[in-house]
């Protein structure tokens, strides 16, 4: 790609409405020290120095989504709880949309709590329900009232219930029918459920529970053979399976082809899948080729891993590594 077009691509970005469904999530930090061990047992202790929030999950694919200039609209399900009314402030004061937030009263907010220290996470506690939403008719009428104008659909599975066979198929059935590409992130509980999807993202770790395989991960042949068969048990247009510090890989019916990762000083991979998917997906949208967009989508995962904790990508850094990359 030249320079022109790439500037172009991150451009068209700016212009696009994106539908974010799946599992919101708040993601808590305890930043701290250790300068000691614990004399009750063989722990460190953190002396905790700061407290932080951020919109994680689902909802951290929308905070990447906006950062890359695009508009998200999240559609979740929350606790009737203070934390459930807390994802809704963190949405606020990222000047990003509620309306897509359903609330369920016997639900639990999902919280995840990393310490870290060091630069490093030392601890992780999580805070969850993940058994299926109660109200799967009332949330997909909420989805589909939002499908208006919307290039993109992201469909951004963790396991904790909003995405339901049942909501799944519902939604990829009515995202067909308006031409609307879809965009998947599994997990492995639902694994088989994302048929005729346009774009499958799993990782090694999921490909490999989600079919009930097991291949060398140094073995780019094999993985090109359970890839392909992927692509047929779902019927998608594309598979696009992040192999961590070895690149990624895209499966179509007539390609595959695997992009070694840029080498960087990786710090911490939370959030690089978020980070991956959004930005294969606004390529999706611009109809970007199948191997440019692995790419792309590759590049960005990379730069996020740079940062400690959860965070988006960063739209002029994504689009200068980019250029370099295409053109040189």
């Amino acid at each position: 790609m030249k320079k022109e077009d790439i500037i172009q691509l991150f451009d068209s970005f700016n212009n696009m409405k994106v539908l974010i469904v799946g599992d919101a999530m708040i993601d808590a930090y305890m930043w701290g020290k250790i300068e000691r061990q614990s004399p009750e047992a063989a722990v460190p202790v953190v002396e905790i120095e700061k407290h932080e929030n951020r919109l994680g999950g689902a909802g951290n694919v929308a905070r990447n989504i906006k950062s890359l200039g695009a508009t998200p609209v999240l559609c979740s399900v929350v606790g009737d709880d203070f934390r459930g009314k807390h994802l809704k402030q963190l949405l606020k004061e990222e000047a990003l949309s509620t309306v897509g937030i359903l609330t369920e009263k016997s639900r639990k907010t999902t919280v995840k709590t990393r310490v870290i220290s060091e630069n490093k996470h030392q601890l992780r506690i999580d805070e969850e329900d993940t058994f299926s939403i109660k109200v799967e008719q009332e949330f997909l009428e909420l989805v589909y009232s939002n499908m208006k104008d919307v290039a993109v659909i992201i469909l951004q599975d963790y396991n904790k219930g909003v995405l339901t066979p049942f909501v799944i198929e519902s939604i990829i059935k009515k995202a067909n029918t308006l031409n609307i590409p879809t965009i998947v992130d599994p997990k492995t509980k639902n694994f088989l459920a994302y048929k005729n999807c346009a774009i499958f993202k799993p990782n090694l770790k999921e490909i490999k529970m989600g079919c009930n395989i097991n291949f060398d991960e140094n073995n780019i042949s094999e993985i090109n053979s359970a890839t392909k068969n992927l692509l047929q048990m779902i019927t998608a247009k594309g598979i696009l399976l992040t192999l961590s510090e070895k690149g990624v890989c895209i499966q179509t019916a007539d390609i595959f082809h695997h992009t070694l990762a840029e080498k960087r000083n990786i710090i911490d991979v939370s959030g690089a899948g978020d980070t991956v998917i959004s930005t294969a997906a606004l390529c999706l949208a611009a109809n970007v080729d199948f191997v440019s967009l692995s790419q792309f989508a590759n590049l960005a995962g990379g730069l996020v891993c740079k940062k400690v904790g959860v965070v988006p990508i960063e739209k002029t850094g994504l689009l200068k590594n980019a250029i370099t990359y295409f053109t040189n």
